[in-house]
């Protein structure tokens, strides 16, 4: 896909605004950490590993607006800018990760100039890894995928989400690429759609066979012998292998036990949390009524109604046929394996 969803400017950064899509290709000019913050928070940059990719740079780029007269100072200004982009999204632990990692860079420096020059260098290198990363989950994944396969997608674990090549949709992209003839089912991801406006968006861009479902038709195509595995993203895996990811995940996974069918979940070492024991540990974001209520300015509900709106749901590892990393690919038992990975 020609659009980067992110792009370091020096002075700011590009964000291309993903509420807009598919109908309008919008960039927004981040020019300051506040900005970012807002952006992870509004969604405009989603997805975890490009949170965590659009977080290093936010940090970056308000660590060039602080002014101190030590590397001290500088530091407590700096931990002002990373909790603030910290807060933005609780489940998606690439946020952490990559803030933690930045923090730690900013911690080896000596002079001011050297470690805001260090920044950005380590935000490059972030966004650099992270690409490498997706392309060898896709190559891995890909072996996973036989000729003519039909593929159950839910969300968009594509480039948008991820600043690279993309995980679950990195795996399509590659099994397209070796010529596997495959094709494509979207679920279409309410409440915002992430499914029908950027996944199939990302999809047509690359060529690649699709038809877009509604997420209540999930069970009829696979009762009915059409999908032959599903692939998704993550945004937290636990320790144990239960993997937390956009709300419908799970009863995608329980109906693909149901009817026999392999769920994949390919995501990088970046969201394998192990210092949570289980997804019951992980924190649910819970975000507006009104994403639920409205449908691009249009309300759909009527007023007063109470609304529930999790944003993620925990899949137990019971579910799960194989995750895909970009260190290898494992499977039961997940405590073992993923420890391995490290």
């Amino acid at each position: 896909m020609q659009v980067k969803p992110i792009e370091w400017r020096d002075t700011m950064i590009r964000v291309l605004d993903q509420t807009r899509l598919p109908s309008e290709v919008i960039f927004l000019d981040v020019a300051d950490y506040v900005e970012m913050a807002a952006a992870i928070r509004e969604m405009r940059i989603r997805g975890a590993p490009a949170i965590g990719v659009a977080a290093a740079y936010g940090l970056a780029l308000g660590a060039q607006a602080i002014e101190a007269r030590t590397k001290e100072e500088f530091l407590v200004k700096l931990g002002t800018v990373s909790r603030e982009l910290a807060s933005t999204r609780p489940t998606a632990v690439n946020l952490f990760w990559a803030l933690e990692r930045m923090n730690r860079a900013a911690g080896e420096g000596t002079a001011i100039s050297e470690i805001k020059a260090a920044l950005v260098e380590e935000a490059k290198r972030i966004e650099r890894e992270n690409e490498e990363a997706d392309r060898q989950i896709g190559r891995l994944g890909a072996e996973l995928i036989e000729y003519g396969f039909t593929i159950l997608t839910h969300c968009n674990a594509g480039a948008l989400a991820t600043a690279g090549y993309g995980t679950a949709l990195g795996v399509i992209k590659a099994a397209h690429e070796q010529g596997k003839q495959v094709r494509v089912i979207a679920c279409e991801t309410r409440p915002l759609l992430q499914g029908a406006r950027l996944t199939a968006w990302e999809l047509i861009e690359e060529q690649i066979p699709l038809t877009l479902i509604t997420d209540s038709m999930a069970g009829h195509f696979m009762s009915r012998g059409k999908i032959d595995c599903v692939i998704v993203g993550a945004d937290r895996i636990a320790r144990n292998g239960d993997v937390v990811n956009k709300i419908g995940t799970y009863s995608v996974a329980v109906l693909a036990r149901e009817n026999s069918v392999p769920f994949y979940v390919a995501a990088p070492t970046s969201t394998i949390d192990l210092s949570v024991k289980s997804g019951a540990e992980i924190p649910i974001e819970e975000r507006s009524p009104e994403e639920v209520t409205w449908i691009r300015g249009t309300r759909i509900a009527p007023e007063g109604v109470k609304v529930a709106n999790p944003a993620f749901d925990v899949t137990p590892h019971r579910y799960i046929s194989a995750i895909i990393t970009e260190k290898g690919v494992v499977r039961e038992p997940y405590g073992e394996g993923l420890k391995g990975l490290f």
